[in-house]
């Protein structure tokens, strides 16, 4: 029988978010049917602190609604519902390498650059509302931006590498990755966040980080079965509908076009025909274009 606290915590917060709305009966029920409850129901003072303990240990707030149901509270928030996944997924997978003790070695891992360096002093910026001084040594300069002032306002993990978006001297909203930062330091200035300002509204309509002053098109794709079932798996975006057929699927999304969405269909090559808007496909024959030229 498990006796693990933090199992018992994920597999509460894994078992709502499964049903979205759950009343304390059914997940009772559930409990029963589960190797943690070793027969024993889930008493109400148990849950209550299960409740507060899964609150202070993961940051996700489980709440009651008015019909007496639990659920996970997201306010409606894509970027707090991904923030609730990446928390659970991260902690079974910390919780799984410890286990694996000696035989970690025969686990492969991906790299996430600067995370340990500099992420938790944006972090800090960011709880006190504080700017933050650094270095930039940018892709398309040949020499590092020293001296960048910077009002950190969101933080966005993207393939393995770690983006924060905000104010650089308090006006030009700016995207930095932190791999490419060679110095940062925290000031004693306070910045405000503007009012209405959220990560859902910047990079809620796009993929990656790029953003974008362009409007929100219906961006209408048709992938082979196999590409598929990768997407069914792996969503492109939130967003993402399917119409399943016979041979192939159509998807649609509500997305600005950039450099990521791009990058991100032609990486599937012939499994997907992108079918509007137009503009799009005039943007992708070009690429195609220009990467045949480098084999002719």
């Amino acid at each position: 029988m498990a006796k693990d606290k933090i199992s018992r915590y994920l597999w509460i917060v894994d078992t709502i978010l499964k049903y979205k709305k759950i009343s304390k009966t059914h997940l009772n029920d559930l409990w029963m049917q589960s190797n943690f409850s070793e027969g024993n129901p889930m008493a109400d003072r148990t849950f209550y602190k299960y409740r507060r303990a899964i609150e202070e240990t993961f940051g996700i707030d489980i709440v009651c609604d008015s019909d007496g149901s639990y659920s996970i509270d997201s306010n409606g928030s894509q970027s707090v519902k991904q923030f609730t996944d990446l928390t659970l997924n991260n902690s079974v997978a910390i919780k799984t390498i410890r286990k694996l003790g000696s035989y970690a070695d025969r686990v492969g891992m991906e790299d996430v650059p600067s995370a340990r360096e500099y992420l938790p002093l944006v972090a800090e910026a960011m709880h006190e509302n504080l700017n933050i001084v650094f270095t930039y040594s940018g892709f398309s300069r040949t020499r590092p931006e020293v001296g960048i002032l910077f009002s950190p306002y969101f933080l966005k993990l993207y393939k393995q590498r770690w983006y924060m978006f905000g104010a650089k001297d308090g006006r030009d909203l700016r995207t930095y990755a932190l791999d490419r930062v060679t110095e940062m330091e925290l000031t004693t200035e306070k910045f405000t966040m503007p009012a209405g300002i959220s990560i859902d509204k910047f990079f809620g309509n796009i993929v990656g980080v790029t953003t974008s002053k362009a409007s929100v098109r219906d961006v209408i794709i048709q992938t082979t079965l196999t590409r598929a079932k990768y997407l069914r798996a792996l969503p492109l975006h939130h967003s993402q509908q399917e119409e399943a057929h016979d041979f192939y699927s159509i998807f649609k999304y509500k997305l600005k076009i950039n450099y990521e969405l791009i990058s991100e269909l032609m990486a599937m090559g012939p499994d997907v025909t992108v079918i509007a808007p137009r503009e799009l496909q005039i943007m992708l024959l070009s690429r195609l274009k220009e990467t045949l030229e480098n084999y002719r």
